[in-house]
């Protein structure tokens, strides 16, 4: 299958593993910016295949691990509602709030359903009148043109009844946080192919040559992460810091001009509180004044919200790259998948259900 099977080659990936053990002297610690590297890594041992002076550190690129739990309860409050129909991407519904989630909130009679696009929102939105239709609108940049694209829709259709909860975070913000941060052991990125594939790679240039990291735009499939492993090493073995292209197929510089001019037409940036991180100055987005009518947080007040974390949960090191999962006295015992304490155990690109289903046994057999 062209552009998947040459791609998950054992033969290439043997090669490049060998490249990677001639071409690194030193340790160093590379992060991976994106949770759908982090799988890619657990499921195919790419970790294991690596020399020992290849630390991966796995970062905070999951947008359902980062959402802050306020916006849960947000979301689950106005969900709640009567008059409501609340719509969301499937993982966002088993992510915990402070004491329930949405699929409690289903169960208990409210109408949430799962979609698979914010166009399909509208489209319930436009077949129920009746009812106020809100998208809970999550992600990095990467689903940020399509949540912009269903308030433009929305507004074509003169739709009273539709609106967006926004919760976008934004990558480079975070990459700058984490850098700056005095517990930061991060010394190179593999930045996220799919980010970049929308807004281009331009932002990353002034972090890389800041803090003199460099920075691999890398895709998710095994070659492409021994790649961007492999440029990121050699950079830092030859004291460069430059942001290199390995995703040549799907990015360009520049990035999709017509996704951002989308985006800039619905978004504008904004300070925004990144789940177990903290606030990140201008690290998201919010609808604009002139769409105000298609924000949901201006339509419903729910007053303000301030929880706190499960104390036994360590979501917050995870997503920093301080701890790895199954250094948490929680993970597969009190936090499963089935009953997660925090958002990395519940989402498809969390590292804690990463490590949950491809490294639980090799912690049991280390446990013994």
């Amino acid at each position: 299958m062209k552009y998947i099977d040459e791609y998950r080659n054992s033969e290439t990936a043997k090669f490049l593993a060998e490249r990677i053990q001639k071409a690194t002297s030193k340790s160093w610690n590379i992060m991976e910016v994106c949770g759908g590297q982090t799988h890619t890594i657990l499921k195919y041992s790419i970790d294991e295949l690596l020399p020992k002076e290849i630390n991966l550190i796995h970062g905070p690129g999951c947008p359902v691990c980062v959402t802050p739990l306020e916006m849960i309860d947000k979301a689950i409050a106005i969900a709640s509602r009567k008059d409501v129909i609340f719509a969301s991407f499937g993982d966002m519904l088993r992510v915990p709030g402070s004491e329930i989630d949405l699929l409690t909130v289903k169960a208990n009679g409210g109408d949430v359903r799962m979609v698979y696009s914010p166009l399909d929102a509208v489209k319930i939105a436009k077949q129920n009148p009746d009812k106020k239709v809100i998208f809970f609108a999550v992600g990095f940049e990467t689903t940020a043109p399509a949540n912009a694209m269903s308030v433009i829709e929305a507004k074509r259709l003169n739709l009273k009844n539709y609106s967006i909860l926004c919760s976008h975070v934004l990558v480079p913000p975070a990459i700058e946080a984490l850098l700056s941060s005095q517990n930061s052991l991060i010394q190179g990125f593999l930045a996220a192919g799919h980010v970049c594939t929308v807004m281009g790679y331009e932002e990353y240039i002034p972090l890389s040559e800041k803090y003199k990291v460099p920075i691999v735009v890398t895709g998710f499939e095994p070659i492409d992460i021994l790649q961007g492993v492999y440029q990121c090493a050699k950079q830092l073995e030859e004291k460069k810091y430059e942001v290199k292209n390995q995703y040549s197929r799907a990015v360009r510089r520049e990035g999709n001009l017509s996704a951002k001019k989308i985006i800039f037409e619905v978004f504008e940036v904004t300070d925004r509180k990144w789940r177990g991180i903290g606030n990140i100055p201008k690290s998201g987005y919010k609808v604009k004044a002139k769409y105000s009518m298609f924000d949901s947080e201006k339509i419903y007040d729910v007053g303000d919200i301030e929880v706190n974390e499960s104390p036994v949960c360590i979501a917050g090191e995870i997503l920093q790259g301080i701890k790895k999962p199954t250094e948490c006295s929680a993970f597969g015992k009190e936090c499963t998948p089935e009953h997660p304490l925090g958002a990395p155990m519940v989402s498809t690109e969390g590292a804690c259900a990463a490590y949950f289903h491809y490294k639980k046994f090799d912690t049991a057999i280390s446990e013994k």
